[in-house]
C-alpha cells in the first residue's frame, strides 16, 4: 500500500513539473498561473504547495532544472553519434528548426523563456537557469574537445554555438519561419570549423 502511495505521489509531482515546463515554454512565468498547472497536470491545487511549499518560484526552478537536464540528454544524444563536429552541429540546427515549425513557432525551450522573464527580477530563478546554460555549455564543450577542440576554445565554441541557437528561436518566433535557425546553423558550422582548423 506504502509503495502505492508513494508512486502516486510521485506521478502527481511529475504532473505538476510537466504541465509547469509545457505551460513557462508556451505561456511564459509571469504567464502562468498555478491554477493553470494544477488544471493541466490534473492535480487539485492544494497539491502544489504540497510539493512546492515555496509556490510559483519554487516550483519555476524545479522546471528549469529538470528540463534543462532533460535538454541536455537530448543535445548529447543528437550529437554524439556524430564523429564530424561541423556535420553534427549543422545538423542539429535542422533538427531544430524541424522542431521549431512541429511546435507551430511557440518557443521550444522553457529555459530561455523563463531566462528573459525573470533575470533581473527573480535572482533564484536567474540562478538556475544561468546554470542549467552553463551545464549545457560544458556538455557541448566536452564533446568538442573530444572531437579536437583545444579545452578553452571548445567552451567558447560551445557558448557561441548555444548563443546562436537561442538567439535563432528567437528570431524564428517573430519572424514564424525556420530560416533564421537554418542560418544560425550555418553560422555555427561555420565558428565550429574554425576551432577545428585552430586547434
Amino acid at each position: 500500500m506504502s509503495n502505492s502511495k508513494d508512486t502516486s505521489t510521485r506521478d502527481t509531482k511529475q504532473r505538476i513539473v510537466t504541465a509547469g515546463t509545457e505551460l513557462f515554454r508556451r505561456h511564459g512565468y509571469t504567464g502562468t498561473g498555478m491554477k493553470q498547472i494544477a488544471a493541466a497536470a490534473g492535480a487539485p491545487f492544494g497539491s502544489i504547495y504540497h510539493f512546492f511549499p515555496g509556490g510559483k518560484a519554487q516550483l519555476g526552478e524545479e522546471v528549469v532544472r529538470t528540463s534543462g537536464a532533460v535538454y541536455l540528454g537530448l543535445i548529447t544524444t543528437l550529437m554524439e553519434p556524430y564523429e564530424d563536429r561541423v556535420a553534427a552541429t549543422r545538423d542539429a540546427f535542422t533538427a531544430a528548426a524541424e522542431t521549431l515549425r512541429e511546435l507551430d513557432f511557440a518557443d521550444p525551450c522553457p529555459i530561455a523563456t523563463v531566462a528573459m522573464e525573470v533575470a533581473s527580477s527573480n535572482e533564484p530563478l536567474r540562478q538556475a537557469t544561468s546554470e542549467v546554460f552553463d551545464s549545457w555549455i560544458d556538455g557541448l564543450a566536452a564533446y568538442y574537445a573530444a572531437g579536437g577542440i583545444p579545452r578553452p576554445a571548445a567552451r567558447e565554441t560551445a557558448g557561441s554555438v548555444i548563443a546562436l541557437l537561442e538567439g535563432a528561436f528567437m528570431l524564428g518566433r517573430a519572424a514564424r519561419s525556420t530560416t533564421p535557425v537554418i542560418a544560425a546553423g550555418k553560422a555555427a558550422a561555420a565558428v565550429v570549423r574554425a576551432a577545428l582548423a585552430d586547434g
